[in-house]
């Protein structure tokens, strides 16, 4: 380590300057976390649109597999 050490000063109205300085951090990090919780939703209802659509295909193939009503000697 140096000899000598460098100490800095912080007097009182040079502190409250430095507190308010660090406030808008806060509100970005909350905006960020907003459009990340606005994505999350986005991509949520997509996969369950994604979901319940495949559902659907899959009970309208099965009933038309199904709804004939062969016999399984004609299969």
């Amino acid at each position: 380590m140096s000899a000598k050490m460098k100490i800095k000063v912080i007097k009182k109205g040079e502190r409250k300057v430095a507190e308010k300085a660090a406030a808008p951090a806060v509100t970005e990090s909350r905006t960020k976390r907003d459009s990340a919780r606005d994505v999350v939703s986005n991509v949520t209802s997509w996969v369950n649109d994604f979901q319940a659509r495949k559902r659907e295909e899959t009970l309208v193939a099965f009933d038309q597999l199904f709804a004939a009503k062969a016999q399984p000697s004609e299969m």
